[in-house]
This record gives C-alpha cells, sequence and structure tokens, in this order.
C-alpha cells in the first residue's frame, strides 16, 4: 500500500472516530435532556442491541477481523464480569448527562487515567515513577477547579459522571488481569461481539424494574415525534462506529496516537456542545478543564517515557 493510500484510510479513520465519538455523546445528551426521552437504562440496552447485531455481521459475515472464539466456561465467565462493569460505565455515564453540561461531562471524565493508576496500583501493587504520579495531580485539580466554576453543578450528576468514569477505568485494568493469558486475549471487536448479548440480559430487567414507564413513553413519544425511532436508531449505530473506528485507529497508528488524539477529541466536545446547547461555562470552569487536559496529556507522557 502507498505511503498517500495509508494517509488517506488513516485520516478517514480518524476523522470517524472523532465524528462517531462526539457524535453519540451529543445524541444521548440531546435525547436524554433536550428531548423528554429520559430512560438511560433503556437507551444503553438499545445501543448493546444494534452493537451485537452489527458486531455479527462486522465478524462473522464481512470478517473485518478473525473470528476468535470463547475457550472455556472460565473466560466466558470472566467476559461476563467485564460485560456487568462496562453497563455500570455506559449506564452511570448517560444518567450523568441527564444533568450535567456536557463540557463539565467531559472534564470530569477526563480524569480517568487518575482512576485507572489507582485501580492499577490496588490491584498489582505495582507503582509507577513517581513523576507519573505527580502529572495526575493536575488532573484531579483541573476537575475540582471546574466543579467551583461549574454553573448547573449537579450533585447525583456529578456522583454518576464520577461513578462511571471510575468504571471504565476498572473495566481496562479488570480487561488487562481478566483476559491477559494468550489463550484468552481477544480484540476489542470480538470483545464487544459477546459483552453485548451479555449487557443486553443484564439490561433489560433492570429497565424494566428501574423504568417501568419506559415502553409506554417510548410508544408515546414515537407516535408524537416520527423522527424519534431514526433518531434512535442513528444514536445506537453511531455508538457502534465509535467502538469500530477505535479499534481500526489503533490498528492502523498506535495506543498512544489515540491517547493524544482522545485529549483533543474532548476538548473538540465540549466547544461544539456549547455551540449547540447553547449551556453557559466560566472561565474558571473552562480554565480547570483545560488544567486536566494538560494533565491528561502529561501522565500520557510519563507514562511512554518511564515505562
Amino acid at each position: 500500500m502507498s505511503f498517500k493510500k495509508e494517509n488517506l484510510i488513516i485520516f478517514s479513520l480518524v476523522t470517524l472516530w472523532y465524528s462517531s465519538n462526539i457524535g453519540v455523546i451529543l445524541f444521548n445528551k440531546y435525547l436524554l435532556s433536550n428531548y423528554g426521552f429520559k430512560f438511560p437504562i433503556f437507551l444503553t440496552m438499545c445501543h448493546m442491541a444494534v452493537c451485537a447485531v452489527l458486531s455479527y455481521i462486522s465478524i462473522v459475515l464481512l470478517k473485518i477481523v478473525p473470528l476468535q472464539m470463547i475457550q472455556s466456561r472460565s473466560q466466558f465467565i470472566k467476559i461476563a464480569t467485564l460485560s456487568v462493569v462496562f453497563c455500570g460505565s455506559v449506564v452511570g455515564g448517560n444518567i450523568s448527562l441527564r444533568y450535567l453540561a456536557v463540557s463539565f461531562n467531559q472534564a470530569v471524565g477526563a480524569t480517568t487515567p487518575f482512576f485507572t493508576a489507582l485501580f492499577a496500583y490496588l490491584a498489582t501493587l505495582k507503582r509507577e515513577a513517581w513523576v507519573t504520579y505527580a502529572a495526575l495531580v493536575p488532573v484531579v485539580a483541573g476537575v475540582v477547579i471546574a466543579s467551583g466554576g461549574e454553573p448547573g453543578f449537579h450533585l447525583f450528576g456529578f456522583i454518576m459522571c464520577l461513578s462511571a468514569t471510575a468504571a471504565r477505568a476498572f473495566k481496562s485494568v479488570l480487561q488487562g488481569i481478566l483476559l491477559s493469558s494468550e489463550g484468552e486475549k481477544l480484540n476489542s471487536m470480538n470483545l464487544l461481539l459477546y459483552m453485548s448479548p451479555i449487557a443486553i440480559v443484564v439490561l433489560l430487567p433492570a429497565a424494566l424494574i428501574m423504568e417501568p414507564n419506559v415502553m409506554d413513553v417510548t410508544m408515546s413519544l414515537g407516535r408524537e415525534h416520527k423522527s424519534m425511532w431514526l433518531l434512535l436508531l442513528l444514536n445506537s449505530v453511531t455508538a457502534y462506529l465509535a467502538n469500530l473506528s477505535n479499534f481500526l485507529v489503533t490498528k492502523h497508528t498506535s495506543a498512544l496516537t489515540l491517547q493524544v488524539l482522545g485529549n483533543a477529541k474532548g476538548a473538540v466536545a465540549v466547544v461544539i456542545s456549547i455551540l449547540l446547547f447553547r449551556n453557559p461555562v466560566t472561565v474558571v470552569g473552562m480554565a480547570g478543564y483545560t488544567i486536566t487536559v494538560i494533565g491528561v496529556a502529561a501522565y500520557g507522557e510519563t507514562k511512554r517515557r518511564f515505562r
């Protein structure tokens, strides 16, 4: 493959990754806050249902990546555990979007490296270089500053967002431990193929118990706004594309490139959300978020240098 063609592919994949990752956040915010669809658990279940179908088409039918089979009952239990933690992180994030502006949601979400470092230490007792931990200070300090300067601060929304961020970090650490042996390692696309149906089994009863009127309200909204079904489908497809493009960008570049792009993605999402939803922001809030992003970038660099 020529260098020019490879660069074009990478540019296309990065564009897809950016648009799908930012798109799913904005779709979620619009549906949960502005549209009257107040069912984050059911929304997550819709995402997982579409992810299950599209994962099957991509892997089994289109063979975008080779199908990896589950080798043992033990491996299945590990995947199921990861799926439950994954559900918790996505549902928590979606619940937080009902109460928080996307800009503040992204600021809190940027603290993922702090929780990853914490859980990695608790799980393995393996210490990083002191400078790596020092880089996490602005990550946390920035969110504390942003919280103080957030005009629409909501305590429950903040707790759910922080819990979702911690669960996301816990899943990545858990995945590294549970699926570390060569025979049990799965790439992210095969992991999604197996996690999605398990997530549906977990989320369906949870939605029916915790969101008892979800079917009635969804049907009513669907009759009132015919576009809602299309929005729900587009949102769920975008959630899958975010996972697919995440895998493909890593495959064609590196995990480090993805981390750098991720730092910038949060900032782009913040700007777009402010323009779309007109949520008020303060200088203190934006300063706090900027400090967090700088801390995340510094953390990534120290991890690379002191590996």
